[in-house]
């Protein structure tokens, strides 16, 4: 039911104009701010400002907080923030056989996180897990507005439903997860994949806030590259935008399974460095003490994995000239072992410069990933 002033379609979250949703934006992403302040960055007037903060305060959105002095005159400034004990967030990160869920404050700070394995990778089952789990979190949290899906794989619009083209890990083909989730948990739930998502997270509450433009690569199980671009998250015509994991290598290096020989893939995902060391029955947390004890054929895995890294974080920063660089993933021990080696490839590859290189790598949990799905959900209630 919408509310008087054209609320969602399951009342639970305000309608807001652009001046609300904008101040509401600058709040979550730089804290407590003067009034004064928020209306210069937003471009109108105190008048209109006052009225937007009045709007956000009746839906518990903000609340006044103390007066400072600000200025060089020393002006008593009103401050506003963002509410913490209200409007709760759903945050979900679906892998191949586990299913993490936080729930998070509107500034996407997580107050309660559970991990499971997945039942089964089926639809229904997947479905069926998710709303026992949301569930669970209502019972303290009765004030979940909305609910965010990330996983591995291809999604995008079509004809105005999201819809989970394929995903390799799950085994899903066409699946309107948004969809079925939102009739389950009768709350909004938005989908998107994952690495995209983190990159939404990144730009807002992380690493990259305050950048305009920001790329954000993930190593691990694969390889992750997602794109700001003047503020907005870049999805791509089909929504595919980001797929560097097929940057040639090396032509006449190993094959990556897609007939490509010697891309990135090759060299970098965990199994493929894995492969490259050839030591039967060796999983990734071997390879790695392998490599940290001096071994040879690790030590060469993991060179072969930091140049194809060097390489596509050359091209990024050549091709794309971003502000910052985000690193992340459960495939960083590549910046342990062979850190050097990614340095000089990245300096091989980019255009001569004097400028550092804004790369800055980020400690990995899966948590952030499900983290990652409440800001998905914040961005759709703010229709950024």
């Amino acid at each position: 039911m919408a509310d008087a002033r054209g609320g969602s379609a399951f009342d639970a979250w305000p309608y807001l104009t652009g001046v609300e949703r904008g101040a509401l934006r600058e709040l979550l992403i730089h804290g407590a701010l003067p009034r004064a302040e928020i209306a210069r960055r937003i471009n109108v007037s105190r008048a209109s400002l006052t009225r937007a903060s009045r709007v956000l305060m009746e839906h518990s959105l903000v609340a006044e907080d103390e007066i400072a002095l600000r200025g060089a005159m020393g002006r008593p400034s009103e401050m506003l923030v963002i509410r913490e004990d209200t409007h709760h967030l759903l945050g979900i990160k679906l892998t191949g056989d586990s299913v993490f869920a936080v729930v998070t404050d509107l500034r996407a700070r997580s107050v309660a996180e559970v991990e499971e394995r997945l039942v089964s990778t089926s639809v229904e089952d997947t479905v069926d897990q998710i709303a026992a789990i949301h569930a669970r979190f209502a019972r303290t949290f009765g004030d979940i507005r909305a609910a965010g899906i990330c996983l591995a794989g291809d999604l995008a619009q079509i004809d105005g439903r999201q819809i989970v083209v394929a995903s390799y890990f799950l085994r899903w083909h066409d699946v309107p997860l948004a969809e079925l989730l939102e009739q389950r948990l009768g709350i909004p739930v938005t989908a998107d994949n994952d690495v995209r998502a983190l990159t939404a997270a990144e730009h807002w509450f992380g690493a990259g806030a305050g950048c305009d433009s920001l790329a954000l690569v993930t190593v691990g199980a694969g390889i992750g590259f997602g794109l700001v671009v003047e503020g907005r998250v870049v999805t791509g015509h089909n929504g595919r935008a980001g797929q560097l994991d097929h940057l040639i290598v090396d032509s006449n290096g190993p094959t990556c399974g897609l007939g490509h020989h010697g891309c990135a893939s090759a060299y970098l995902p965990s199994a493929s460095i894995v492969t490259a060391i050839g030591v039967e029955g060796l999983d990734y947390p071997g390879a790695v003490e392998l490599a940290r004890a001096g071994d040879p054929a690790a030590t060469r895995a993991f060179d072969a994995a930091a140049r194809a890294l060097g390489l596509m974080i050359g091209t990024i920063i050549n091709g794309l000239d971003p502000e910052k660089i985000v690193l992340t993933g459960d495939g960083l021990a590549v910046m342990d072992i062979s850190g050097d080696e990614v340095m000089r490839a990245i300096d091989a590859t980019r255009l001569p410069s004097d400028l550092p290189i804004p790369l800055d790598v980020q400690p990995f949990e899966f948590t952030e990933w499900a983290r990652a799905g409440a800001v998905v959900a914040i961005r759709r209630l703010l229709r950024f």
